[in-house]
């Protein structure tokens, strides 16, 4: 019989019991842990994909999205232009582009798929998805769609224009807890259609 021992916390707060568990976790577990790579991921070859325009993402969403990619076992895929930190999983990985401003943007459009989930707020990135046949998310839970996305593409142009003749237009007002539920409500809906 093996006897187990471990060390007990310092002080009777929670912080240092955890710390206590987690030096137990590992000394018992089997080191080097073994890795699963995405093909030897439960998801199902050729299922849809989120992919993540990652250079703007906002952490909270990126948050939400690592716990769904958990919990729906869907391969979430995040582009940007300098390195990105993902958590370990089989599900979550993260691609490096160098190049100019559009490089991810490129990198999304060649490898996306009619199906798949695009999560960016660059709107002439969301047209050129929707043209792909996949779907395209903002970090606010807004859906673009075909008949939005024409209006949208405008009205960024305008202010654009604005811009570029010396207006403060101002920026994007701050993400609300409002936006990061009704992201999660769409991305929720989608990964349900996927299961389905």
């Amino acid at each position: 019989m093996r006897a187990w021992r471990f060390s007990l916390p310092q002080c009777s707060c929670i912080r240092c019991w955890n710390r206590a568990r987690a030096r137990r976790n590992l000394k018992s577990s089997v080191w080097p842990r073994q890795r699963t790579s995405l093909i030897d991921a439960p998801a199902k070859q050729g299922s849809p994909c989120i992919w993540v325009d990652a250079d703007a993402c906002p952490n909270v969403i990126k948050d939400i999205l690592f716990r769904a990619a958990e919990r729906a076992r869907v391969e979430t895929i995040l582009v940007a232009n300098q390195r990105i930190r993902t958590p370990p999983s089989r599900f979550v990985r993260s691609i490096q582009v160098t190049g100019g401003l559009d490089a991810a943007d490129e990198e999304i459009v060649s490898r996306i798929k009619t199906g798949d989930l695009v999560i960016t707020a660059d709107i002439p990135l969301a047209a050129r998805v929707l043209e792909k046949g996949a779907l395209a998310l903002n970090p606010r839970g807004e859906l673009y769609t075909s008949d939005s996305i024409g209006q949208r593409l405008s009205m960024r142009n305008f202010m654009d224009e604005l811009r570029g003749a010396g207006v403060n237009t101002g920026g994007p007002a701050g993400l609300h807890p409002r936006d990061r539920q009704a992201f999660a409500n769409q991305l929720d809906t989608w990964l349900s259609r996927q299961t389905s």
